[in-house]
């Protein structure tokens, strides 16, 4: 149990970009922030992350 687990205070940025879905079902984006108040914000946030995860899927 746990075998490959990352702990995400462990990892570099505080973010292990680890994906617990079953390899057959794609990532969902159920949130999409527009260019207003703090969404803009948001909208980097996610950005950002999304960046770190994919560049840890790529090594």
């Amino acid at each position: 149990y746990g075998a490959g687990y990352e702990y995400d205070h462990d990892s570099a940025d505080g973010f292990s970009g680890q994906n617990y879905f079953p390899e057959k079902i794609d990532r969902l984006s159920a949130y999409q922030p527009v260019e207003r108040g703090f969404e803009r914000e948001l909208k980097k946030r996610i950005s950002y992350f999304k960046n770190l995860r994919e560049k840890r899927k790529s090594n």
